[in-house]
């Protein structure tokens, strides 16, 4: 088994779209439009066989998590670059754009590269080499 895809919730739902095809080298489908329900979204596609679902419909609350404490449910999920390299410039490029980077490049305990920075909508992103 595996995972087939992640969903998120949002407001900005283009916003969101936007930034992962242009940092993260993702493809878009076409918009999907339920006119009963208001709910569009869009599946955005990695290379490799996870998605991420960005959905918007009216109603649905905004989180009420902290996005720089650590708290019990989905906290992060990671993007693979390939390269340390890949990670220090693309971590790079994200603060220079005005994004937030919550953890600094480096090597864990467990021999993982990454850093973690915070999509448009606060959700925490893992960049591990």
């Amino acid at each position: 088994m595996r995972i087939s895809h992640l969903a998120i919730w949002t407001y900005n739902l283009e916003g969101m779209r936007n930034f992962y095809i242009h940092y993260f080298d993702a493809s878009s489908s076409e918009a999907y439009y339920n006119h009963s329900r208001d709910f569009k979204s869009y599946l955005i596609k990695f290379d490799g066989d996870c998605s991420i679902e960005l959905m918007q419909m009216p109603g649905i609350p905004k989180t009420k998590n902290d996005t720089r404490k650590e708290y019990t449910g989905l906290v992060h999920f990671a993007v693979q670059t390939g390269s340390k390299q890949k990670v220090d410039d693309l971590t790079e490029q994200l603060r220079n754009d005005g994004f937030s980077v919550v953890g600094e490049a480096r090597t864990t305990g467990d021999g993982f590269y990454e850093s973690t920075i915070l999509d448009p909508d606060g959700n925490r992103v893992e960049i591990v080499a």
